[in-house]
Formats: C-alpha cells, sequence, structure tokens
C-alpha cells in the first residue's frame, strides 16, 4: 500500500505533538516552538511534483540591509532542505521544495528541525543587523523608565555602556 505524502506529513506533525491544521487536503501549517524567535509558523504544501516548505522568520530590515542579506546568503551556503528568500516586501523566509519520492517520516523530521533550527539560531542576529536602532531606542526608553529590559537580555553585549 502506497501513503501519500500528506499522510506522511500528518503523521509526523501528530506523533510529534505539533499543533497543526490542514485548510484543505494535504495543505499544512503548523508551529514550531523555539527559544530566540519564540514561534515559528511552517507551512507544507503538497502539489503534484513535490512538497513545498515555507516560513516567515522577520520582517524586512530597518536599516542595513545589504549587510543583513549578505549575511543570509552565506548561510544559504550551509543549509539544509530549505535557503533563506526575500519576498517583495523585503521580509525574510525559509523556502525550499522536496520531491514527492523524498517525503518519508525521517524526511519530514529532518525538514521540520532545518525551519526550526534556521528560523531561531538567526534571529538574533538578523535583528541585531537589520534592527539595532530600535533596539537602542527600545532600551534606552525602558532604562529612563525603569522598566525592565529582561527581554533585551539577548543583546546586553552591545547595548549596555561599558
Amino acid at each position: 500500500m502506497r501513503v501519500s505524502a500528506a499522510d506522511v506529513i500528518r503523521q509526523v506533525l501528530t506523533e510529534n505533538e505539533l499543533e497543526f491544521t490542514e485548510s484543505e487536503p494535504g495543505v499544512f501549517s503548523a508551529d514550531l516552538p523555539g527559544e530566540r524567535k519564540l514561534k515559528t509558523t511552517v507551512s507544507l504544501t503538497v502539489g503534484a511534483q513535490a512538497v513545498q516548505v515555507h516560513a516567515f522568520v522577520a520582517r524586512h530590515p530597518d536599516e542595513n540591509h545589504a549587510a543583513v542579506y549578505r549575511w543570509l546568503l552565506e548561510r544559504n551556503l550551509k543549509m539544509y532542505g530549505v535557503a533563506f528568500a526575500v519576498d517583495h516586501l523585503g521580509d525574510i523566509h525559509l523556502d525550499g521544495r522536496v520531491p514527492l519520492h523524498a517525503i518519508t517520516p525521517g524526511e519530514v523530521d529532518r525538514l521540520l528541525g532545518a525551519v526550526l533550527e534556521y528560523a531561531d539560531s538567526s534571529f538574533n542576529t538578523i535583528l541585531e543587523l537589520g534592527f539595532a536602532s530600535s533596539i537602542r531606542r527600545e532600551y534606552d526608553w525602558r532604562v529612563a523608565r525603569g522598566e525592565s529590559t529582561r527581554n533585551l537580555d539577548a543583546f546586553k553585549g552591545w547595548l549596555e555602556p561599558r
């Protein structure tokens, strides 16, 4: 009996206890829990020839666009299954396509792991490169008002005065 790619994806999402929706047959959306980027929503769409994997990572950078996009392209050289992409607005995504014949439980698990790892491990660097001025303003505003800066702890190294 041949198992469809949609059945395999459904099985992996269920076995990993990931909450997901299937908006129509073969079109899945699931939230992957992270540490730096608290949640990455990934979509898996079964097509006629391949499964498309897509995840939003960050909105378009406020500044330093060339450095952000260069960093992403350099990361692409070391990645598995998905690559960073930029849409017409400059928003950053992970995108990939896998042939239907390659869709196995192990491969779906690897793809989900890759999306989670790349989105989560790159998130703070993207913020540092593309949103440093906004982060600095937020930090200064919080310090001036005696507010907690706990949610900015990841950036302490370059935010706090030496």
